[in-house]
């Protein structure tokens, strides 16, 4: 098994403790809630029991309960499920925080998201598959799994790039990141400098998956791929597509 912490110290927290105070205002707009919501309520019917893996700070849970679905949704970061917390201070969704493979609610759910990526940070050998294998078990035949997620360039070379992310009269923040296709792994960190004097790092840390992969570890967990998009709202999956969202169906 692979020993996450000794890549460049990165932890199965460190992501969310690093943007739980800035995600909501730097990725407010990074997908279309109102079609994700849609979209859950489509596949998880009226009314359905909705499992969420990597809630953060509830920007999908909290409108997903507004629309008339049961949240349960997961996080390793208790700063992301402070911010949930002030998001949802009567605790509409049900807030676990815990390990997405290995800390799952018993369930039953009638439909699982991971949504925006999230499942690339999962990076120890094996555990996107024993994510696959866990959701499996929380649903009953029929039920569905949605993964969004970017599809990765693996004709891209290993390359390290700096650029600016933003910039104001009294605050930068640098994005620094590494890619290695051969690891199928990307990290770095935003940089944020300010005149003050004060300095934030803010790193990530993702093991991409083809859709090949993902498809296998599906259909290794009893999954069959119902459809596939680019985004939430129904666009087209076509070659060109950047990413995709796909809902697997449990055959068994």
């Amino acid at each position: 098994m692979r020993d996450t912490a000794e890549v460049h110290g990165y932890e199965s927290t460190s992501y969310g403790d690093g943007f739980a105070e800035i995600y909501d205002d730097w990725y407010a707009d990074v997908t279309d809630v109102g079609a994700t919501v849609q979209r859950m309520v489509a596949v998880a019917g009226i009314g359905g029991h909705v499992l969420e893996l990597g809630v953060g700070t509830g920007r999908l849970a909290v409108p997903m309960v507004e629309a008339g679905l049961s949240v349960t949704g997961i996080d390793a970061s208790t700063a992301m499920l402070a911010q949930l917390t002030l998001r949802d201070p009567s605790g509409r969704v049900t807030a676990i925080a815990g390990d997405m493979v290995d800390d799952l609610p018993d369930g039953p759910f009638d439909a699982a998201l991971v949504a925006y990526n999230t499942l690339f940070n999962l990076l120890e050998d094996g555990a996107q598959q024993r994510c696959f294998n866990a959701v499996a078990g929380r649903l009953p035949v029929g039920g569905a799994f949605v993964v969004e997620a970017f599809v990765p360039n693996i004709e891209n070379r290993s390359r390290s790039d700096v650029s600016v992310r933003s910039m104001t009269a009294n605050r930068v923040v640098l994005s620094v990141s590494q890619h290695s296709p051969d690891r199928q792994e990307a990290s770095g960190q935003f940089v944020e400098l300010t005149e003050a004097g004060g300095v934030r790092l803010r790193p990530w840390m993702v093991r991409w998956a083809t859709l090949g992969q993902l498809d296998a570890m599906a259909a290794t967990a009893g999954f069959c791929v119902e459809s596939r998009w680019s985004t939430m709202d129904c666009s087209p999956f076509t070659d060109d597509s950047t990413q995709h969202v796909t809902v697997y169906r449990l055959t068994g």
